[in-house]
This record gives C-alpha cells, sequence and structure tokens, in this order.
C-alpha cells in the first residue's frame, strides 16, 4: 500500500501540505485532485523519488515499478513505435544483454535471454506498440517515422504511450488527457480499466476520473482527505459535508419543505404526479450538490444576445479546406437560432476545419456559405490563448474590443470572471493557461454574441472553471456549436451531435455511448458510419438533452437562491445603510423564483412527453 504519514511539503514559502496523513491500498485506481497550485505534481514528484518530504514520510514498497509520463520528448531520430518500446526498459536490456551475448556466442546465456524475454513478452511487444499508439491517434503510415517528426502535443502521446508499454505496479498520470481529444480519451480509459497495478491520476476531465477512478484523494487545506467513490460520488459526500461544517440543517429543511409544496400542487393530477416525484429526487440532488456552487471560486453568465436571426447561416453544396486540399465535401448544413450542436469525429476529421468555415475564417472551395447580417459570431479556437497579448493587460484586452466603455464598467466585468483589482491591470505575461484561457472566455462574452463556435474551449481549464463553463453554456440563449473532449461539458449543453467522418458532415442520432462503442470499434476494424435511426428515437435524445440542461440551470438557480436565503439571514442587511442592498436581493429573489418556477414547468412538461410511448 501507498502511506502518507504526517507529511509536509514546503515549496519556496508555500506550505503545500502540513501533517497530512492518507493511506492507498493495492489495486487503487485514485484520482488525485485539488485546487491549481495545491501541490499535485509536488506530491508526484515524491513518489517518483524526485522530491523529499520536509516533514513525514511517503512509503510504498520498495520492489513497486513506478511508471509515469515524461514531460520532455528529445527531438530523436528513433522510430515512433521503437520509442514506445523504450518505455519497457527491463525488455531493452534483455535485448542488449542478448545483443552481447550473441557476439560472444555464450549458447547457455543465449538461451537464458531467449527464455526472459518470453517471460517479457517481447514477441509480442511489437504488436502490442502499434495497438497502442494508433489507439492514441497515431496512423499506421506515421509509425515508421522519427519522433523529430511530430509536433510538441503527438510527442505528449508517444510519452504516454512509453509510460502504458511500461510495466509497472504504480503508474502516475498528470494531467493525461490533456494532449488527446475525444477518440484517443476514450481509449486511454478503456485501457486503464484493464490496467491491473495501482493507478494515482490528476485530470480535469471529470467523466474521465468518474470512468476510471474508485477512490478521490483530496488535497483541501493542506491536508489530504479520502473519499470512496468516482468524482461524482466525491462531489456529493463534499457538498454533504459542507452542509453540516456550515450548519445549514435549517436551510435543507426550508428546501425539503419547497419540495414538497411542488409535489402538493400536483398530486391532485394523475399525469403529474409520477414527474413530480421524479421531480422531488432531482431537486433534492441539485439541493445537495448546491453548497458546491455557492462556494465555488468563479461563475459567470453569457449575456443576452442583442438580436436572434434565423437562419444564421446556410452552406450549400460546400467543399471545406485550405488551398488545393479539401478536407470535406458536399456540406449542407444551416444553422438555426437557438440549436445546440456537440461536433463529434475522431483526430482529423476535419472539425476545426468546419468550424472555421463556418466562422467566416476559410471560405468554401466550392459551393455557397450565405451568412445573415446579424450573425454576431462568438469564436473561441485552440490557438486562442496563443492569439492575446502577453505585454499588455486583461483591461487592455477588453479596452480594445470596446474603447467607449467607462473603465470601471470594463473592471466590474473583468472583476466578475475572476480578474479582481490589480489582476486587471497588469500583463498577462504572468498568467496561467487557465487564466488565459478564462479570458480569452470573458473577451468573447463582452461581445454578446448569438452564436458561439467553440474548439475544445476546456484545454487549460481546472475542474472548478469548466464546471462555471458547463453551467453558463447551459444557460446561453443563443446557438452552439462545439467541440469538446469534455463528454460532461459536451452532456450538459448540447442538444444534438453532428459527425464529421468520411470527408462528410451528417447527424450522429445517437449519444456518446453510442459514440463511445462506434470508436472502440473503429480503432480494431473499419466500422460503417452509424445510419440514421428513425426520427422518434432521435427526438427522445434531443429532449432528454434538453432535460439535462435544464437539471443544470436549476442547479444553477438553486445555489443562488441558497445564497440570497443565506443573505436575508444576515441581519446587518436590514440595517438602514443596507437598504438599497436589501432592496436589490428582494428583487432578485422574486425575478429568480419566477425563472425558476418557469424552468420546473418545462421540466415537467419535457418529462411528460418523455415517457409517452414511441409511435
Amino acid at each position: 500500500m501507498i502511506r502518507f504519514s504526517n507529511i509536509s511539503l514546503i515549496r519556496g514559502t508555500k506550505v503545500l501540505l502540513d501533517g497530512a496523513d492518507a493511506v492507498l491500498n493495492p489495486g487503487d485506481r485514485i484520482g488525485l485532485i485539488g485546487a491549481n497550485g495545491s501541490g499535485k505534481s509536488s506530491l508526484f514528484a515524491v513518489l517518483r523519488g524526485e522530491l523529499h518530504t520536509d516533514k513525514g514520510d511517503a512509503d510504498f514498497p520498495p520492489q513497486w515499478r513506478v511508471a509515469h509520463v515524461a514531460q520532455e520528448t528529445p527531438a530523436l531520430d528513433r522510430a515512433a513505435v521503437e520509442y514506445a518500446i523504450d518505455g519497457d526498459a527491463n525488455l531493452r536490456a534483455l535485448e542488449e544483454k542478448l545483443s552481447r551475448a550473441e557476439e560472444e556466442d555464450d549458447g547457455h546465456l543465449i538461451g537464458e535471454l531467449h527464455a526472459a524475454l518470453g517471460d517479457a513478452d517481447a514477441y509480442t511487444v511489437r504488436s502490442r506498440a502499434e495497438q497502442l499508439l494508433v489507439g492514441l491517434g497515431f496512423k499506421h503510415e506515421e509509425l515508421e517515422m522519427p519522433v523529430s517528426s511530430f509536433s510538441g502535443g503527438w510527442r505528449m502521446r508517444l510519452n504516454l504511450a512509453q509510460a502504458l508499454m511500461c510495466p509497472s505496479d504504480l503508474l502516475l498520470l498528470d494531467e493525461p488527457t490533456n494532449h488527446l481529444d475525444l477518440d484517443a480519451i476514450l481509449w486511454v480509459e478503456d485501457w486503464l480499466k484493464r490496467y491491473a497495478g495501482t493507478l494515482l491520476v490528476v485530470s480535469h476531465d471529470r467523466d474521465f476520473l468518474d470512468g476510471v477512478v474508485n477512490v478521490i484523494l483530496h488535497i483541501d487545506q493542506k491536508k489530504l482527505r479520502r473519499y470512496a467513490g468516482n468524482y461524482s460520488e466525491f462531489e456529493m459526500q463534499r457538498a454533504q459535508s459542507i452542509i453540516l461544517a456550515a450548519g445549514q440543517r435549517a436551510k435543507q429543511e426550508r428546501e425539503r419543505a419547497h419540495l414538497q409544496s411542488f409535489i402538493d400542487r400536483f398530486k391532485a393530477q394523475a399525469t403529474k404526479a409520477r414527474q413530480a416525484q421524479s421531480r422531488m429526487k432531482m431537486l433534492a440532488k441539485m439541493e445537495d450538490l448546491a453548497p458546491l456552487h455557492v462556494t465555488a471560486p468563479f461563475s459567470f453568465e453569457f449575456r443576452e444576445p442583442l438580436r436572434a436571426p434565423n437562419p444564421l447561416l446556410v452552406l450549400e453544396d460546400a467543399d471545406a479546406g485550405y488551398g488545393t486540399k479539401t478536407v470535406l465535401r458536399d456540406i449542407n448544413f444551416s444553422l438555426q437560432s437557438e440549436q445546440r450542436y456537440g461536433l463529434l469525429g475522431i483526430n482529423g476529421a476535419g472539425k476545426s476545419t468546419l468550424i472555421k468555415t463556418i466562422a467566416g475564417e476559410l471560405k468554401p472551395l466550392k459551393g455557397t456559405a450565405l451568412f445573415n447580417k446579424g450573425l454576431a459570431i462568438g469564436y473561441f479556437a485552440q490557438h486562442q490563448v496563443e492569439m492575446l497579448r502577453d505585454d499588455q493587460s486583461p483591461l487592455w484586452h477588453l479596452q480594445k474590443l470596446s474603447p467607449t466603455t467607462r473603465e470601471q464598467d470594463l473592471r466590474n466585468f473583468l472583476g466578475g470572471f475572476n480578474f479582481p483589482g490589480e489582476m486587471a491591470l497588469g500583463s498577462i505575461a504572468s498568467f496561467s493557461g487557465g487564466e488565459k484561457a478564462r479570458l480569452a472566455l470573458a473577451l468573447i462574452v463582452w461581445q454578446r454574441p448569438n452564436l458561439l463556435l467553440l474548439d475544445e474551449p476546456t484545454n487549460h481549464l481546472d475542474l472548478e472553471t469548466r464546471e462555471a463553463l458547463t453551467v453558463a453554456l447551459a444557460q446561453f440563449e443563443g446557438t452552439l456549436v462545439l467541440v469538446s473532449h469534455d463528454r460532461h461539458l459536451l452532456r450538459a449543453t448540447t442538444d444534438q451531435f453532428l459527425i464529421v467522418a468520411d470527408a462528410s458532415l451528417r447527424p450522429f442520432d445517437g449519444d456518446l455511448d453510442d459514440y463511445r462503442d462506434w470508436l472502440l470499434k473503429s480503432k480494431r476494424e473499419k466500422p460503417e458510419l452509424p445510419k440514421t435511426v428513425a426520427r422518434p428515437s432521435f427526438n427522445r435524445k434531443t429532449m432528454e438533452a434538453r432535460i439535462k440542461r435544464l437539471e443544470e440551470m436549476i442547479a444553477r438557480l438553486n445555489a443562488k437562491k441558497a445564497d440570497m436565503e443565506a443573505r436575508l439571514a444576515d441581519p446587518a442587511i436590514y440595517l438602514d445603510a443596507s437598504k438599497e442592498a436589501l432592496e436589490t436581493v428582494l428583487r432578485d429573489q422574486a425575478y429568480l423564483g419566477k425563472e425558476l418556477g418557469q424552468l420546473e414547468g418545462e421540466w415537467l412538461d419535457k418529462q411528460a412527453e418523455l415517457e409517452q410511448p414511441v409511435r
């Protein structure tokens, strides 16, 4: 087992851990989570033997083999498949000994080494390495290409392949999904489910954590806190502990009364009874999670679009690509107001090409693209963060978009994106990748788009900021086209899927589980594209997605409701000096109650539709 006993970790002047204890059992699949800078990477360095604790001990069996992903990749001429096999250092050592034994014509040693190589699965290692690289998104023709020919992101995939090729008892993965797209993430997730050792993984992808781990180790207030279960189960447990710690039992009772009144309103209606019971369960879950939303360090909202033209754009018989290279052919596609698409497809299929064509950055190579004059696009590209000026401030970036707006209004807006005070005025050169991504999102929100085109917007974002983006997108009142490897984000914010495959664009009338099955099958053989299913099934998927989005919106409003009630419970707000603040809270509370009622009503209607038999 892994045992952390009274450990303290100090980096510079910052105390990361102070007297922390935890025990992890052999075979556990542990998700290590915590705020940025809380010490996750430092704890990994301790387990790798690269960093010593300032106090206490971190122990695991000395015979355990430890594998991790290297952060640097030398520009080697070595073939990609050979580089992946290099991850099995024991195998390479045996091969080197065999080569020397053959040079010395030591027949006895040669026999022993062949037996050892057989035990090390040397005779299947190449096929295993090839399967691994293909699973990570490499094409068969790329396997013999030199490491130096690949870009930085693909070299990180090679490093991940090395770690997975290494026979290990303890596997340490620090953000393994950062340089992967959805198809590769699904493959890695499937691989890790079969891993026989102890896994310790840091990830900001909640669906990945839910699919892989059975223990959460949370760095919180300089301690290590162990929770049984996956990330979603941890979230529920932590919400309950926050409720208890804050002494919010009275609030819970008020919420139970609210749920009961809801049931009482509908109990006389036979057609609503079952939905009311289901609604109670759903709201109870959302109320349990509300403290997490209230205490989250960051949240934001997309402003209502100024216009809602229809259709926003139309592509007719369009080919999309670059120069003379056609990536997608014969696209016939229109975007209507308030449609919400998730864009699926394996790496290199053309998702980003399509997004750029919709954004107007690429002109169709053939056919026409018609854009409504009232179209206002908010475009977040994968390279968006790199387009920011490192030598300028968040305020400068916003003033460039809106030079006539009062500085205080701009600073107030930036404060809502967690860029308060001096942080809004200083250079962004020292910003983390997540902070820069958050600024790029803020610039898009300011422009009040009616069409959001988001190409991997969660890269660099931590779990809390991803959740804030998810809630904000769920409430966005415009049209959305989203490319993301974050399945939680896709499920919560989109109503229907499109798939880019075989140089074409078509509807995908399944859910993400169907897509996962199709992708995993495609790693083994060339599958047919999923056929379009009957429209009733499509409508069902659309309704389920809408219900999911309504639940996210209701959760956000219930979190706000809890925050308002906490403010109204503070006697200070009833003093004369706080009269204006009290009026604002009461006005917002009335508006929120009306909006919550409307959403609850729509949720009931959608549930009723969903439960009708399909004809």
